[in-house]
């Protein structure tokens, strides 16, 4: 069968971060593949988690809380909300469950091990996202299109960054020197110093949200820090920030991913009993707001061949007003923009990106971006889960039933 890169296909992305503030859900239509993509962003909505999901989500991001029992039964459990995350952004669009080819899902990230842990005497590396594709497949009648990292990182790569290639899609201009920096638990950053695929550099800069989201919740019983408005109320503690960006990923060459397992609660953890004891709560969360901007801008002056004229930002960090402040003085002189310039919702554009994986992977393309990720070669990612749909999709990709 000979697959269409013409086809318009309306695809729904189903993401959660690392953050866990929800599922967000975009519906995306999409014809061709690579440059010559052309997208239209039908609707995006986030649904919440209810919040004794939420805890249990992070119960089973700690080692120490975490079992098999769970991580199963949240598993199956996670995929009936992206199911119903999928069907309301459905009917909130007015479209109906036939109007949708294809769903994306990224699913829930609860384990991220990049660089390898031994393990019966190897050095094994691993990635884990839960979410389970058939229990949506079965629920919505759709395809899924899911567990996107798992062939990056049996290619050699880092299962991460993968937004990289939307980025590249959505973003990359021959005259204009661009950095796509994502905000949302981890950040990451995406270089576009041209149209050349094989110059892009991306990585996870670090933390994002994730440690003032920590923070906020251990200390003021907050979700987050809304707006950014404690850290405004409270002093940076630079001598403590700058010991904070003399940690070991910094120092480490891209291709690198990271996340909680390094930037996590265990880590702040140790920061309120060492460095932090004594220091006022908005202090903490002050200094952890200048260390996540200043995390950024160390990256690219350390990383990056030159500093870009244009940075991108998405993901949750742009609510935070301080946060965009200090990016906005420690970026200088580039010019910030956000996703939103682009048409883009802010919160959207992971799944927005997730649906653009989804449909090249149906399409038999490969997404990944080995200069990015470390992978040794192009590769196609995610696993199908066909639907009760599969075989209207397979005819709607069918080059010779395109020609009829």
């Amino acid at each position: 069968m000979s697959i269409s890169s013409t086809a318009q296909l309306t695809v729904i992305g189903l993401m959660s971060g690392t953050s866990v503030d929800g599922i967000d859900a975009a519906i995306v239509r999409i014809k061709g593949s690579g440059t010559r993509i052309r997208m239209e962003i039908l609707s995006s909505i986030t649904v919440d988690y209810p919040e004794p999901v939420k805890s249990e989500i992070f119960n089973i991001f700690n080692i120490g809380t975490a079992s098999v029992d769970k991580i199963s039964a949240m598993n199956f459990l996670l995929g009936e909300l992206f199911a119903d995350a999928a069907l309301t952004a459905i009917d909130a669009a007015g479209l109906r469950t036939d109007d949708i080819d294809l769903i994306a899902s990224h699913g829930q990230t609860i384990w991220h091990e990049p660089n390898g842990m031994k393990i019966a005497g190897r050095n094994i590396r691993s990635t884990l996202q839960i979410g389970e594709p058939n229990v949506i497949s079965e629920k919505t009648g759709l395809t899924v299109a899911a567990d996107f990292r798992t062939a990056d990182m049996a290619a050699g790569g880092q299962g991460a960054p993968l937004v990289t290639y939307a980025d590249y899609v959505l973003f990359s201009n021959p005259s204009i020197i661009r950095a796509v920096q994502n905000i949302g638990g981890i950040a990451n950053v995406t270089y576009l110093p041209d149209s050349d695929m094989d110059r892009i550099i991306a990585f996870d800069t670090g933390p994002g949200n994730m440690l003032i989201d920590a923070a906020a919740n251990i200390l003021f019983d907050l979700p987050h820090d809304k707006d950014g408005k404690i850290a405004a109320t409270g002093q940076v503690k630079e001598p403590l920030v700058n010991e904070l960006l003399s940690h070991p990923y910094f120092l480490l060459h891209p291709p690198k991913s990271t996340g909680r397992e390094l930037f996590g609660v265990q880590f702040l953890k140790t920061l309120f009993d060492g460095p932090m004891h004594g220091l006022s709560t908005k202090d903490i969360i002050a200094t952890l707001t200048a260390f996540t901007a200043r995390s950024i801008s160390d990256q690219y002056r350390r990383w990056l061949p030159k500093m870009p004229d244009e940075v991108i930002l998405g993901g949750g960090g742009v609510h935070n007003q301080t946060l965009m402040r200090m990016l906005e003085e420690a970026l200088a002189p580039a010019k910030l923009k956000t996703h939103e310039d682009f048409g883009i919702s802010n919160d959207a554009k992971e799944a927005v990106a997730f649906a653009i994986l989804a449909s090249e992977t149906v399409r038999g393309v490969p997404s990944n971006v080995p200069a990015a990720t470390g992978a040794s070669h192009p590769a196609i990612l995610g696993k199908i889960y066909p639907g009760r749909n599969w075989i209207n999709l397979q005819q709607k990709l069918s080059l010779t039933n395109l020609l009829g």
